[in-house]
């Protein structure tokens, strides 16, 4: 280095003291670091004598700089840091703050909205709610002959029947503010803050008024107070009790109506269901056909169908369903038809929506056994009997196909839609039902003897055990006479599950229940078995079919059942069971027989 510096081959020079190196500047742009002494004199002099530049780094400068950089940016975190922590702060504070103050939701102007003519199957709740509506656009036409308008709107039925849809439905139709808020939202961890969220969410509908409050499932709020093991929730009970002053208490809500929904009324305090606060109670239940059939409709207008399906023929094969069961029907549907790539939905996507929602989903198809031919049997048992039994459902179908969750298949029935919106029970029905539901075991029994009787009827038998005990303990359809024996509610507080009640009956009374329901299920199945074994060689026929075709339709079902009928005319009828009974031996006549055949509830007829 020194010979190239004499050489002048350097461009310039600069030292490092601390670390002992000199970089080297060549004229010819090269680059180049050399260790030396921290004091080199003979470098210095050489470089004066080449008059090369020679630069010293000063390097206690540089780190001075470098600390002052270091602390200045500590520094600037530690502020940053400090201001995130107040920040912080001051959002806890202020949602501390904010505890006791609602958060409605308050539908937007010019926003979707729901009219009446978007519900269907409910007719008469639409017909009650169209007065409020009334109240809220013309209220001069009522409190000009002195009709005041009602606070409170208590909408009850059973879940998914259209009450929040209903209440959309209101907002939409009266033009008027809409504040919905759930029940659940008013109780919260600190004491005090329903209340206070109560006060908070009528102050605002006052600001507003002429308004509507909805609040959702209000039975979160409004149970009876001072029920329960150990007390009841205090500060649930105060939110109660703001509510009561807010809805009928010295200071007047004039153009504010609160609606509510519910499907528990029976756990509703009695101060909150008083004229005065809940002026009208509303039930929305579940729809009959032609409901069902306008329910499909509403539900259809955006979804392709096909020419031949009829929505009054599934209407009438979807008793017992609510609104909110169409929908995710016809949904299914269209998700089935999505997935076999076709544009429109047919009854065929239909059907298997339905028994998807029904028996659940579609498993591997049965290999062909002894276990396919048991449960063809035990179906055909079932089916053979509906189309026998006199005052029996309607067949719709029977089918080997097996669902998820264990049924390897089901004989599935179609209620008379007159029996159903009737409501009531008749004693030839539950005995056409008990000999129905025993189909299967009886058809168990006559071919495969009592020794190879399987478990399958299992959930059958809980079907008989049931119906048999209502029988004889609720409807009076015994020897026991016309009592009842036991109740239909249960106690809804206080440990319904795991406080069993003593009965109200003696012990030789309960032993004579039990002998009463051990009769009628035993003459059912001997009139189920008394039906069947005259009848094996068509129990065989049909079932090779069904084992073959594994879904038979319930009409081709009852043509082939028809026509043996009729080409064995020496066959005996089938009757039902002769339990034992104050009815039995009670001379009828039969048009009193068949008047008397007048209903049954849609959950016993759900297998």
């Amino acid at each position: 280095m020194l010979q190239d510096v004499s050489n002048g081959k350097v461009r310039s020079l600069e030292l490092s003291p601390r670390q002992r190196v000199v970089d080297v500047q060549f004229k010819d742009g090269r680059n180049l670091r050399v260790p030396v002494f921290s004091e080199n004199q003979q470098l210095l002099r050489t470089a004066e004598q080449a008059q090369v530049p020679l630069t010293v780094r000063d390097e206690q400068r540089e780190d001075a700089t470098a600390g002052l950089v270091g602390n200045a940016l500590l520094v600037l975190i530690l502020l940053l840091g400090l201001g995130l922590l107040l920040r912080r702060s001051a959002q806890v504070a202020n949602k501390a703050m904010g505890f006791g103050r609602s958060q409605p939701r308050l539908q937007p102007e010019g926003g979707p909205t729901v009219r009446f003519e978007d519900v269907a199957g409910i007719g008469e709740a639409k017909e009650e709610l169209q007065e409020v509506v009334t109240f809220l656009r013309s209220p001069e036409r009522f409190t000009s002959v002195g009709a005041k308008i009602p606070k409170g709107v208590l909408l009850v039925g059973p879940p998914g029947t259209g009450k929040t849809l209903l209440a959309r439905a209101i907002a939409g139709e009266a033009g008027v503010p809409f504040f919905s808020m759930a029940a659940s939202e008013f109780v919260e961890l600190f004491v005090g803050v329903g209340a206070s969220r109560v006060r908070d969410l009528f102050r605002k509908a006052k600001a507003k008024a002429p308004c509507i409050i909805f609040i959702d499932e209000i039975d979160a709020v409004g149970r009876q107070r001072g029920a329960g093991i150990g007390g009841g929730n205090d500060e649930r009970e105060q939110t109660l009790n703001q509510l009561l002053t807010e809805m009928d208490g010295f200071e007047e809500n004039s153009g504010v109506i609160l609606l509510a929904a519910t499907n528990r009324p029976d756990v509703l305090d009695a101060a909150l269901m008083r004229p005065g606060r809940f002026d009208r109670r509303i039930t929305v239940d579940l729809p009959d056909r032609r409901g069902r059939e306008d329910i499909l409709a509403v539900h259809a207008r955006s979804r392709p169908l096909a020419s031949t399906v009829s929505l009054a023929d599934w209407a009438s094969r979807t008793p017992g369903f609510s609104g909110a069961d169409l929908s995710n029907l016809l949904n299914e549907a269209a998700i089935l038809t999505a997935r076999r790539q076709q544009s429109a939905i047919d009854d065929a996507a239909i059907g298997d929506a339905l028994e998807r929602i029904t028996m659940g989903l579609t498993a591997a198809p049965l290999q062909d056994s002894a276990k396919k031919r048991l449960i063809a049997y035990h179906e055909v048992g079932h089916a053979l009997l509906i189309c026998l039994v006199p005052h029996a459902d309607r067949l719709d179908k029977v089918t080997l196909l097996p669902r998820a969750g264990g049924v390897g298949g089901f004989a599935r029935t179609v209620p008379d839609e007159d029996i159903l919106d009737s409501g009531l029970i008749s004693r030839a029905y539950l005995l056409a039902r008990l000999v129905v539901v025993l189909g299967g075991r009886a058809a168990e029994l006559v071919v495969f003897g009592s020794s190879e009787v399987t478990q399958g009827a299992a959930g059958d038998l809980q079907i008989v055990s049931r119906i048999c005990r209502e029988m004889v303990t609720r409807y009076g359809f015994s020897s026991l006479g016309p009592v009842a024996l036991e109740g239909e509610g249960a106690e809804v507080f206080l440990g319904r599950d795991w406080i069993r009640s003593e009965p109200h009956y003696s012990r030789d009374t309960g032993n004579r229940i039990d002998a009463q329901v051990r009769s009628l299920a035993t003459s059912a199945l001997d009139a189920a078995v008394a039906a069947l074994a005259p009848r094996r060689d068509l129990m065989d026929h049909l079932v090779e079919r069904l084992i073959v075709e594994e879904t038979i339709d319930g009409d081709s079902f009852r043509v082939s059942v028809q026509q043996w009928e009729e080409a064995h005319p020496g066959l005996p009828p089938v009757q039902l069971p002769r339990a034992s009974s104050v009815l039995a031996g009670q001379p009828t006549r039969e048009a009193d027989v068949e008047a008397a055949q007048v209903g049954v509830q849609a959950g016993i007829l759900n297998r």
